[in-house]
Formats: C-alpha cells, sequence, structure tokens
C-alpha cells in the first residue's frame, strides 16, 4: 500500500476535484483493489472514531448531567459492526449506482460505479476525527455530506458516462436509495450492538440542480442545491490558483471552497465591537463577572463569539452564562439546520429536552431536575445566542433572564457583512 499515493488522492479530490474525477475514471483498478488500497483504509476512520467516542472519551448526557461510557468490549464490539456495515454500504450502493446508469444514458461498469462511491465518501470519512469534539465534529459531519454531494454530482459523469445534464436526477436517485438503505442498515447494527447506530457517513450522496429536476429553493434539497452550486463556482478558482502556482493564492482559494459548501464564505462577521451592545451588564438582576469577545477566521470562515457570566459576588445562588455567536462564514449550516425543522423532544425522570420553531426561529431548550438549564435560540439563519443556567427554580426563568436581551435588534444585522456576488 502507498500511504504516499493514497494522501495525495485524498488531498486531490477534496481541493480540486473537478481534474481529479477524470484522472479516477482512466484509472485501471478492480473492485479488490479500490477496496484494500483506499476504501478498507479510509471507511476505518469513523469506526476508530466511534470506540474513542463511546468506550474511552464519553457521551455527555445533556438531561442528566454526566457522562456515559460504554465497556472497551461492546466499544469494540460497535466499531467491528459499524465498519463491517459501512463495507457493506458501499459495496450494495456501487450495485445501485451502476443498476441505474442506463437511465440516465451512463454506462454500466461495476469499477466505476466503486469508485464514484468511493470517492465521493472520502470528506465524510475525513471530517470524521472531528467527531470526537463535540458541536464541530456535528458541523464537519453536516460540512462534509454536503460536500459528498458536490463530489457525486461532478464525478458521475467522468465515472459512469452520464450527460452533465443527467448527473442531477443520477444523483438524487442514489442518495435517496442510500438514505433508504443506510435507515435499515442502520436499524441492524441497532439490534446487534443494542446502541443506537449512527450510519452518519456510510453514504455522503449528492443532489444538485440540473435541466431535468429543480428543487424548490426554500426546502432543504434546494438549500444543498444552492451549496452545491456555490462549490463550483468555488472550485473553478481553486483550479486557477492550483495552476498558477501561488501558494498563497491556493490557501485563499481553498477557504473560499470550505466557505461555498458552508454556505457563508461571503459573509462578513460582525467586529467585536458590534457585539458587545447585545451583552448586558446585568442579567436577571445580577450583575456581570467576566466578558470577553473575539472573532475568529479559521481557513476563510470567520465567526464572532461574546461570552459572559453573571452571578453573585458570594459564588452561591443563581448563575448565568451567555455566549452569542454570529456564525458569518457558517451561516449555511444554520439556514439547513432551519430548513431541516430539527424539532424533537424527550422526557425523562430526570428533566426534559426539545427543539422548536417559534415565530420562524429554531429554539432548544433543556432541562434537569438538579437546577440546571439551558435556552438557545437562532436568528436570522445567523446569530445564535444562548443562556445557561445553574441553580435556578426552572427553566422558564432562563427565558426570563433572556426577556431584556434585544432579540430583534440583533436579528436586525442578520444581513450585515453580507456581500453581493
Amino acid at each position: 500500500m502507498d500511504f504516499n499515493k493514497l494522501i495525495a488522492r485524498v488531498k486531490n479530490i477534496l481541493l480540486t476535484p473537478k481534474t481529479e474525477w477524470p484522472v479516477i475514471a482512466s484509472e485501471q483498478e478492480t473492485v479488490q483493489s479500490l477496496f484494500t488500497n483506499y476504501i478498507m483504509i479510509l471507511a476505518a476512520i469513523p469506526a476508530v472514531v466511534q470506540l474513542l467516542k463511546l468506550s474511552i472519551i464519553g457521551i455527555s448526557i445533556p438531561i442528566v448531567g454526566g457522562t456515559y461510557r460504554v465497556g472497551i468490549g461492546m466499544g469494540i464490539t460497535q466499531m467491528v459492526v459499524t465498519y463491517v456495515v459501512a463495507l457493506g454500504v458501499c459495496y450494495l450502493m456501487m450495485l445501485i449506482v451502476d443498476a441505474l446508469a442506463p437511465t440516465f444514458g451512463g454506462e454500466k461498469n461495476q469499477v466505476q460505479a466503486l469508485k464514484s462511491i468511493a470517492y465521493a465518501n472520502t470528506a465524510g470519512w475525513v471530517a470524521s476525527v472531528l467527531g470526537l469534539v463535540g458541536l464541530l465534529g456535528s458541523l464537519a459531519a453536516l460540512a462534509a455530506a454536503i460536500y459528498g454531494i458536490y463530489l457525486l454530482y461532478i464525478g458521475l459523469p467522468s465515472t459512469m458516462k452520464c450527460a452533465q445534464e443527467k448527473a442531477g436526477g443520477y444523483a438524487a436517485a442514489t442518495i435517496i436509495i442510500g438514505f433508504v438503505l443506510s435507515l435499515i442498515l442502520g436499524m441492524v447494527l441497532a439490534s446487534v450492538t443494542g446502541l443506537s447506530g449512527a450510519m452518519g457517513s456510510a453514504m455522503s450522496g449528492s443532489l444538485n440542480s440540473s435541466s431535468t429536476y429543480t428543487p424548490d429553493q426554500n426546502s432543504t434539497l434546494g438549500a444543498l442545491a444552492a451549496m452545491g452550486q456555490r462549490a463550483e463556482v468555488a472550485s473553478k478558482k481553486l483550479e486557477a490558483a492550483q495552476k498558477s502556482g501561488d501558494a498563497k493564492a491556493q490557501a485563499d482559494a481553498a477557504g473560499q471552497m470550505l466557505g461555498a459548501v458552508l454556505g457563508g464564505g461571503a459573509v462578513e462577521a460582525l467586529a467585536p465591537d458590534a457585539l458587545k451592545p447585545f451583552v448586558p451588564e446585568t442579567l436577571a438582576g445580577l450583575p456581570r463577572t467576566s466578558f470577553s469577545v473575539q472573532k475568529q477566521a479559521p481557513i476563510g470562515m470567520q465567526v464572532s463569539i461574546a461570552e459572559a457570566r453573571y452571578g453573585n459576588n458570594t459564588g452561591d445562588g443563581p448563575s448565568y452564562e451567555l455566549t452569542v455567536t454570529d456564525a458569518g462564514g457558517a451561516t449555511g449550516l444554520m439556514a439547513l439546520a432551519g430548513f431541516g425543522a430539527l424539532e424533537k423532544e424527550e422526557q425523562s425522570d430526570h428533566g426534559f429536552e426539545k427543539t422548536y420553531h417559534q415565530n420562524g426561529r429554531l429554539v432548544h431548550e433543556e432541562w434537569n431536575n438538579s437546577g440546571d438549564g439551558e435556552y438557545t435560540i437562532i436568528l436570522g439563519d445567523r446569530f445564535v445566542v444562548m443562556v445557561k443556567g445553574s441553580h435556578v427554580p426552572n427553566v422558564d426563568a432562563i427565558k426570563t433572564a433572556l426577556g431584556g436581551f434585544d432579540l430583534a435588534g440583533l436579528e436586525a444585522l442578520k444581513s450585515q457583512g453580507v456581500k453581493k456576488g
């Protein structure tokens, strides 16, 4: 196994997919060689990460508090089953992509079909490493899935010889079937291991607009299609930068590509001074005991965060933590959450957790009977306002504490810093 070749392939398919897909399509491979030299190696990443998360690091339990870990034996079982099922999904999806080829004007070829699945899954497999870092891991998984959509969409014409105008429909059919397949196998995984199996990166499929299918722009699929289109535009800039040999231009273009996938690459996050007015000196009658605000731009994505703590000088009694985040360069993820209508409600003897929409805003509540809770609201598909309360009587006390916050004023800034074109 040539690991230098594997690393180069991962880099190229992620950064310059439009030029890499024709190279991939022309390579002489077999089903066995693709599995042994690429799929079996990269598909192991999420399985190992899952073991570390389940049995070593543990899973935080929001309602009851604390950290839950499974025994190392069960963790290993989960890892092995997840890995085997992931390989099985790749093989089944190869058969599906191959069978669908004539329907969309393509040519049947199982090796090329497996290439389509394997390399479209690359982003999800690589990004699974970030699953060890909580919320960042969730956002990375979503971004990787979206990028996998784009990869499959632009790859099918090269591998399966379908016309570009039919690639959207081909990719859509593939992802719908793959999604259903993943759900079924996920239930099998859960029944085998006794745990809720997450098939998150089992299939990074695709859907994009084409001359034969145009999703509603106000739907989840429409949001995904728009992200794919932005990624296509950004990829042209990346290809030009690669040809120029300018290292800085390549780095900037890579950042723009990621920003395009996240849907907010053209958004200038608010300056720290602009966030300060939204962090009051008192909250629920309690004085502010600490305060910080910063603006970051990791790999081209701008994000601004203001944080403050409120409580008594004695350190006892109720206390609150306020976090105000301008998602900036990741606004596409926020919009996708809203489009997806991610609503749920769970209750137990220890408390409850629920996510719902209210006045067009996505709201999340958590509460446990020990006196700790959280209330989060997303404004304008861009700003996240979160208040955590400790030693408070109920979640309504947290909502009341946020009552003096200028939600409407912050939401009114949702278009500020958005670059046209």
